[in-house]
């Protein structure tokens, strides 16, 4: 099959309907795998999957190398969404502190295109919010280096509707980059409205709740020490007896419909609206071709109305993320 196309924002940026998040290729899921990581992205090309999402923390910088090596010769073909706004010291991160002054967006940028090998980057975000910068500053200077031809498009991740709202009347934003799933809904009493208000399509993170919505979840204790599902809260102690009891729903809408429950999961999202492109990470073929296969399987009123019912607002146990790194998150 081939991916249709769908819409972020009214700038003319369209991308495949579902996208493929890059980050596991590097970190937080196990161990690098660059063959197999490369040839899930050429197969990816290969199926219409062309929206890559990368960032110059996934490694750090890594990840970006990565898609810059697997895509030689094909750049054309794809669309690139990169992320800045975390602080780097001596080449490593410097915890949760984030850095987006208009120097560093600059010095950023042209870092992640010599990685990326490429001479623009399609899609920028702003990682996370910096408090101690203005968002006009950083909406600005990515529409400075917009004129210049470096960056095509602007988005935002995690950012709250006051943020959103400033930065795109500085410089407009296509896209916000938010995690969103059935077990993650906090988006949809402000967020969501207020993107559909102005027009920019929203890129969900973590669509399948970081594999939990999968059906082949375990306990934290059960994950290896560089797996990032040890120390999820949601996948630990009672937390995690909820959550399976919650998420039984996905698996039993699966059986009816001959799919996997990750399929699911994903078909919910697409069903949520022509402006939503989630980005489900894997780093093997298997799984990408599993995950993209979802847009063909279309689910009824009756079966949104159960998942919504079963895993709505407060139905999930467990904050999705530490202390530390909801403190980023500007909500």
């Amino acid at each position: 099959m081939t991916l249709s196309k769908r819409k972020l924002g009214k700038q003319g940026l369209e991308v495949s309907a579902l996208g493929l998040g890059c980050m596991g290729m590097s970190q937080s899921y196990g161990p690098a795998d660059e063959a197999e990581s490369i040839a899930t992205l050429h197969r990816a090309i290969d199926i219409g999957c062309t929206f890559f999402d990368t960032a110059e923390v996934y490694g750090p910088f890594v990840n970006e190398a990565l898609l810059g090596r697997a895509l030689a010769g094909q750049r054309d073909r794809v669309t690139i969404a990169t992320k800045f706004g975390f602080k780097f010291e001596n080449g490593q991160q410097v915890g949760a502190e984030r850095d987006s002054r208009p120097k560093t967006i600059r010095a950023a940028v042209e870092a992640s295109l010599r990685r990326l090998a490429t001479d623009r980057i399609d899609l920028l975000y702003q990682h996370r919010v910096d408090p101690a910068v203005p968002i006009e500053d950083v909406a600005g200077t990515v529409g400075d280096l917009a004129r210049e031809g470096k960056v095509l498009y602007f988005g935002l991740s995690e950012a709250g509707v006051a943020n959103i709202r400033r930065a795109h009347r500085e410089h407009p934003v296509s896209a916000v980059q938010s995690e969103y799933s059935l077990w993650e809904r906090n988006l949809e009493a402000g967020v969501l409205p207020a993107l559909r208000e102005l027009g920019i399509g929203l890129v969900p993170f973590s669509p399948l709740g970081r594999g939990f919505l999968t059906g082949a979840a375990k306990r934290a204790e059960d994950y290896p020490e560089d797996d990032y599902r040890r120390k999820d809260p949601r996948y630990q102690g009672a937390a995690f007896d909820a959550n399976m009891k919650a998420a039984a729903i996905v698996r039993e809408v699966a059986i009816a419909k001959s799919a996997r429950p990750g399929q699911i999961a994903l078909a919910w999202l697409l069903a949520k609206g022509d402006d939503i492109v989630p980005i489900p990470g894997t780093k093997r073929r298997a799984y990408l071709d599993e995950n993209v296969a979802a847009a063909l399987i279309a689910l009824d009123p009756d079966e949104i109305a159960a998942l919504d019912e079963a895993l709505g607002p407060g139905k999930i146990s467990g904050p999705r993320y530490s202390e530390r790194m909801m403190a980023t998150i500007d909500r």
